[in-house]
């Protein structure tokens, strides 16, 4: 498939229009023609020189070289302009010159307003005709021809200057969605300084090679995803994450591509391609999300398809059956159903999704929220449910010490001491609690395969592990009283003995996200009603998370079939999103109505989930289901403005009050309020409550 990049689409319906004529063409019924990127991907056989007729038979062109793109599309802007005052400047004269001079003059004025801002509708509508094409072009060519042959040169004048700024303003709507858009991808890295046998070089991001060293100066970005061998300094990673605090980087810690280095000199050894890093998989999935269309949109495009050529079956009734049956004056009928013409234009009602949608998709994916479709940010604005995996994404995955009893006050220097050498998390954690004791060697250690470790030290042996690895003592009546104790509070246990007694024990658990319950009561005041964890420990561990968080329920000890069942069963009464980290949760995300990743560039998280969380924190999820209802409910308001707006006007017909101005300003007045109102997305306030 082919990419090209196409200025100068004047509308969502006559784009769809446009694609439906290159879909006849051979090899071309899989091409694709986007309003809301501009983008068209057709199959390389398909006749390029027919691809370009079509567009010009709507203004539009395919860009070559981008400079020249966008002076085109500045030059034809500000022509608009131009065209729009010359045309209003002639339409006031006019109504001067009727008053006051000659009405000869005047109408060669309206008719020098008319052809001003309405020459390119009237072509383009002419052609419509002469192909039996009825789009909106057709409609206004014909209520046009209809206004002067009745000589309502006011009112044809006014309809196309109308309808011009109308068009102005629907592609300054969508073009500033874009924009937002394109900024975003402007993030992307240009070129890196590669570093060869202590030569520096500058390369293009593209021609970037795996195990290449790169060298990152301070406010430089950082060209692809790889590992610091050499430096400290502090990244910005806002671009990846939408986190705007600096994360500390040192030798062997991984960094993103597109994010910026803001003070020392880094070396960076490259471990992706540009194309495989975080950044150009997230852009790649941004301008993506664009592309698939929602229920909604695809509802409004068939009902625009078959609403135009009823409205037009109308305009013929209201032409034709008064004078004939009520004896009503033909001419007035016969405006009262050009007017009605000009109500069969699915402009707005085409527009009122997609700049609501573009805007709420780069808005979150500036928070570092990734929707991978318009479909999902709809989906997640209707979502009612969240279930959550725990581990990792309620808690941080990583166990701590949560609390201890040390019966000998050696207990914990003994117990680190033995541990010093494991890789073992729970060892780790352990390590961490007796940070800055002083700690002594081994003799020797040999470990006992699911209960724990026996080590010598100093002539005695010690026995680390669980209750089964020092059931050769007899435990004193406190000792298990303690136990119960940290067993029924859901720790899981990590004992220190000698031959004789026991030293100490050690409850360890995973920790819960210092943000867990403030987002959970967030989710909940942002209209969510269940909040629901899903997780393979036990009840007791379960439990306690649940309480601290605030869920409002939790299933535990489930293992991974279980946890796709669960959700198979949630779903059958609610909308439910699943939250995992994306690595063991892939069944369980694909299941839900709707998968959401902790993403923090893990690969598998970016390709299996619907909505992909950039942070490493669940902070920004009750925003982007603030903004995703936010979109849902703009686009009920736009549909309804339009049809209301539009229902009005045809209601005017039934006492003959529809005037060709109602009819264009309740059409026009549809099409601002419905750009404006999808706009707003972009202009949100900060949400205060994000973390």
């Amino acid at each position: 498939m082919e990419e090209y990049k196409v200025k100068g689409l004047t509308c969502a319906n006559c784009t769809r229009e446009l694609q439906e004529e290159i879909n006849k063409l051979p090899s071309g019924e899989t091409a694709s023609l986007s309003y809301n990127t501009g983008k068209l991907k057709l199959d390389s056989t398909v006749d390029m020189n027919i691809v370009n007729k079509i567009l010009s038979s709507d203004g539009a062109y395919i860009e070559n070289d981008e400079e020249d793109g966008h002076n085109h599309e500045h030059h034809t802007g500000v022509n608009w302009i131009a065209l729009l005052s010359i045309s209003v400047f002639f339409y006031i004269a006019a109504f001067i010159t009727e008053q006051w001079i000659n009405e000869y003059v005047a109408i060669g004025l309206f008719l020098a307003a008319t052809a001003l801002s309405g020459y390119q509708t009237f072509f383009k509508g002419l052609k419509n005709l002469a192909k039996l094409k009825f789009n909106i072009e057709t409609l206004m060519t014909i209520a046009l021809i209809g206004a002067l042959s009745i000589g309502e040169w006011k009112e044809g004048a006014l309809v196309a200057i109308l309808f011009g700024l109308n068009e102005y303003l629907e592609g300054l709507g969508m073009q500033k969605a874009r924009k937002s858009m394109e900024k975003l991808l402007e993030i992307a890295p240009k070129e890196a300084t590669i570093l060869e046998n202590g030569q520096e070089r500058i390369v293009k991001i593209a021609s970037l090679k795996v195990n290449q060293i790169v060298l990152v100066r301070a406010g430089e970005k950082i060209p692809s995803d790889g590992i610091v061998i050499e430096g400290k300094s502090s990244v910005n990673e806002a671009a990846i994450t939408g986190e705007s605090m600096p994360v500390e980087k040192a030798i062997d810690e991984p960094v993103y591509g597109g994010s910026i280095n803001n003070e020392g000199v880094l070396k960076v050894k490259i471990t992706k391609a540009y194309e495989d890093s975080s950044l150009a998989k997230i852009l790649h999935l941004v301008e993506e999300a664009q592309e698939t269309k929602t229920p909604t949109e695809l509802f409004i495009n068939k009902f625009a398809k078959y609403y135009t050529p009823l409205i037009m079956v109308i305009s013929v009734i209201v032409m034709v059956l008064p004078p004939l049956l009520f004896n009503g004056n033909w001419g007035d009928w016969f405006y009262q159903g050009l007017a009605v013409l000009i109500v069969g234009c699915p402009c707005a009602l085409v527009l009122s999704s997609p700049i609501a949608i573009v805007s709420g998709i780069t808005k979150n994916a500036r928070n570092g929220i990734l929707i991978k479709g318009g479909v999902f940010l709809e989906q997640l604005g209707k979502i009612t449910t969240i279930a959550f995996d725990k581990t990792g994404t309620l808690t941080k995955g990583e166990p701590y010490v949560e609390d201890l009893v040390a019966y000998d006050p050696t207990f914990l220097q003994i117990a680190a001491s033995i541990e010093k050498s494991s890789s073992h998390p729970i060892a780790k954690a352990v390590m961490r609690k007796a940070e800055g004791l002083a700690l002594d060697e081994p003799d020797e250690i040999s470990t006992v395969s699911g209960s724990g470790i026996i080590a010598k030290m100093k002539g005695i042996t010690y026995y680390l592990g669980n209750e089964a690895h020092v059931n050769h003592l007899n435990i004193t009546e406190k000792v298990k009283q303690d136990l119960i104790a940290f067993k029924e509070s859901g720790m899981t246990l990590v004992i220190l003995a000698n031959e004789m007694d026991v030293l100490g024990i050690m409850g360890i658990s995973d920790q819960i996200r210092e943000e867990s319950a403030a987002v959970i009561a967030n989710l909940h005041s942002a209209g969510i009603n269940n909040t629901i964890m899903l997780t393979g420990d036990h009840e007791k561990t379960a439990d306690k998370v649940a309480k601290k968080v605030g869920l409002t329920s939790y299933f535990a000890s489930l293992l991974p079939d279980e946890k796709v069942a669960k959700i198979k069963e949630l779903s059958k009464n609610e909308k439910v999103a699943m939250v995992g980290d994306g690595i063991n949760d892939a069944p369980a995300l694909a299941t839900a109505d709707l998968g959401i990743a902790m993403g923090k560039g893990t690969d598998s998280a970016i390709e299996t989930a619907d909505i992909v969380l950039m942070q490493d924190h669940l902070g920004k999820l009750p925003s982007a289901i603030r903004s995703a209802k936010k979109v849902n409910s703009i686009i009920k308001l736009n549909i309804t403005l339009a049809l209301v707006l539009k229902l009005i006007a045809l209601l005017l017909t039934i006492p003959g009050l529809l005037t060709l101005w109602i009819a264009i300003l309740s059409d026009m007045g549809a099409t601002i309020l419905v750009t404006l109102i999808s706009l707003t997305v972009l202009y949100e306030k900060k949400d205060k409550a994000t973390m």
